[in-house]
């Protein structure tokens, strides 16, 4: 038996529905969707619009076709960055964002970056963003919560400053969505990055970017050309949505999974889920405050932060902490800098990095009694 506490990377297990949409697919469809115009086409093209509208309905979008899918929510931020920036833009963001954003942004030419400084909590103060732009400045880049320490960022404030300045306003919320309420009209998001395996519970191989009406597609460059199913006639790229950003065969069976994991959410309520998940956060935080020479980072609160825990214990480093608490507790966690290199600057534990757990809508009590007795034993070695 295992304790999986590793779900910030991705969640499991699955809702069952996940698994018969997948194997549905598999063994009674598998077409590819707007390649052909046979019974089974057309049913894998009903799994993939049903996936859009599930998605827009739960991210708040007035336009299912401007869901567009990717691989992963890395993609979908490339697209983003790589898509929208030119020479000579101006790009604000955090200094808690992943990799997924930093690396992008670094490796664009002409493009230069304000990096805002957040609390060593992880918070963010939203008017140091509006300080930081200038006439140059196109897009705001955040998280919706850090995938190290889970301190909230203040989305719906930072939305509403890139209205006022009539900016563009890219959420990542690989590390909210399906733990974190949000909706791009009332939290001014123009362009929503998501990931399909963390807590919307579908599985890898899944994400994409939804794309408000404020952003011109017209302006924006897709990052992969090629076979769309439309428009074949023609050897330049459609210029409609979803087709200009989704070249290539979807993974419909993926998308089919994702579909089943946001039902299973919105069937539940994303309110009651999220009340059970700060119950099981605040239960780990508390616990692990409570054991000498145990470190938690963040805020510490679990109103204010979604599943992600971090924590070190004094004189032991985190890769040793997390190979016991596998091999001798059998539990499962993320060690290290978590892809995360300037959120762990801003905490303070760079370049050594800490223990994440992070518990699921799955968690029990139990679960989080035992892993803290394996880290208070570890502790007092």
């Amino acid at each position: 038996m295992s304790l999986y506490l590793d779900n910030a990377a991705t969640s499991w297990p699955k809702p069952p529905g996940v698994i018969q949409a997948m194997v549905r697919f598999m063994e009674d469809i598998g077409a590819n969707p707007g390649r052909a115009g046979h019974r089974r086409a057309i049913e894998a093209g009903r799994i993939v619009n049903a996936a859009r509208e599930v998605l827009a309905e739960f991210f708040g979008a007035k336009d299912p076709l401007r869901v567009v899918f990717g691989s992963n929510g890395t993609e979908a931020l490339n697209l983003a960055i790589c898509g929208l920036l030119n020479p000579g833009d101006h790009v604000i963001t955090s200094s808690v964002e992943h990799n997924s954003v930093m690396r992008p942004l670094r490796a664009l030419g002409g493009v230069t970056v304000d990096v805002v400084q957040c609390a060593p909590d992880g918070t963010l103060d939203p008017q140091d963003v509006e300080r930081a732009i200038r006439p140059e400045t196109r897009l705001i880049i955040l998280n919706h919560a850090s995938n190290v320490m889970g301190t909230v960022l203040p989305v719906a404030e930072v939305g509403g400053i890139a209205r006022r300045h009539d900016l563009l306003f890219l959420l990542d919320s690989a590390a909210g969505a399906g733990t974190l309420p949000i909706n791009m009209e009332t939290d001014a998001i123009d362009l929503l990055a998501f990931t399909g395996h963390k807590s919307l519970l579908g599985p890898m191989g899944t994400g994409g970017l939804v794309l408000g009406d404020r952003v011109d597609v017209r302006r924006m460059q897709p990052i992969k050309r090629g076979g769309t199913g439309s428009l074949s006639e023609k050897e330049i790229q459609p210029e409609f949505v979803p087709d200009i950003f989704e070249s290539g065969t979807l993974n419909v069976g993926g998308l089919a999974g994702l579909e089943a994991g946001v039902r299973w959410i919105m069937e539940r309520g994303l309110s009651s889920l999220r009340e059970g998940t700060r119950s099981i956060v605040q239960k780990f935080i508390d616990g692990l405050c409570s054991i000498p020479a145990v470190t938690v980072y963040g805020t510490r609160d679990a109103a204010r932060q979604s599943s992600a825990i971090s924590f070190n214990i004094l004189g032991k480093p985190c890769s040793e902490v997390g190979l016991r608490l596998d091999e001798e507790f059998g539990i499962c966690c993320r060690v290290g800098l978590h892809c995360s290199p300037a959120a762990h600057r801003t905490i303070g534990t760079f370049p050594e990095g800490a223990v994440r757990f992070a518990p699921s809508h799955f968690t029990t009590e139990e679960e989080v009694g035992a892993a803290l007795k394996a880290v208070e034993r570890l502790a007092q070695e």
